[in-house]
């Protein structure tokens, strides 16, 4: 089964709650996805892959330049997108399935129960110190310790190599990147909102841009916990055991 799976753009709106039917509650995040339209293909023979153009939400027509309006107009679309993602997809159903100006709706894509991954952009933190960037633990607050309580220590290494290595974690911009939640799982689909509720959390802020897409690893998940059954104590020692008394 190919890797490449179909996917949606859509707005981050939170998080909530879902109560299954034995009571128990389960953390999910509200995801506004689509409506999409398709924008353009992509094709092996011509650009040497397979893909859909997706295009989310409005933009003013003023904001546009020449050529992208010429492009909008030549695949016969009136409204012009704000956002714009490609899909990689297999030949056949790039080609098949989705042609240019069809728009695409959350549930005629997912399903309940369908395992989803969630690429989005994480939350800013601006410039950090090792410390909050790199979980280090800092040095000992006692009275021998000065102005070093926040430190990252020593980063040389001396004549060999004479630099500082690649990756070495020292402070710097904190978040801000591009992050993949996978293995999430489709709880619910309310069609007349256009929402989505995907069990667990998603990268980004709210109201921040989210491709919600079918997930590349093929696993399953359950969306119901099952209920653990609580364990009969064994202890020989307790008196209060049901069905004895102490004598």
């Amino acid at each position: 089964m190919s890797s490449f799976k179909m996917g949606l753009l859509g707005r981050k709106l939170g998080m909530t709650q879902v109560f299954h039917e034995d009571g128990t509650a389960l953390g999910c995040t509200a995801l506004a996805i689509g409506p999409c339209v398709v924008t353009g293909q992509r094709t092996k023979e011509k650009h040497g892959y397979a893909a859909v153009q997706l295009g989310f939400e409005e933009r003013n027509l003023r904001a546009l330049r020449r050529p992208q309006a010429g492009y909008f107009k030549k695949a016969g679309i009136e409204k012009a997108p704000a956002v714009l993602r490609e899909i990689r997809l297999d030949e056949k159903d790039a080609a098949g399935q989705y042609e240019v100006g069809k728009v695409l709706k959350a549930e005629e894509i997912f399903k309940m129960g369908d395992v989803v991954d969630v690429v989005g952009v994480t939350k800013g933190k601006g410039y950090q110190g090792v410390m909050k960037r790199h979980r280090m633990a800092g040095d000992s607050a006692t009275h021998g310790t000065h102005e070093f309580f926040r430190h990252g220590g020593s980063i040389g290494c001396r004549l060999t190599p004479g630099r500082v290595h690649k990756g070495k974690r020292m402070s710097g911009l904190m978040g801000n990147v591009k992050n993949t939640s996978s293995d999430l799982v489709v709880v619910k689909i309310l069609e007349d909102k256009g929402v989505v509720l995907v069990k667990g959390a998603v990268p980004g802020p709210a109201n921040g841009l989210v491709l919600l897409k079918g997930s590349t690893k093929d696993v399953k998940k359950y969306i119901v916990p099952r209920p653990l059954k609580e364990a009969e104590s064994k202890n020989p020692m307790k008196a209060s055991k049901k069905g004895q008394t102490q004598k």
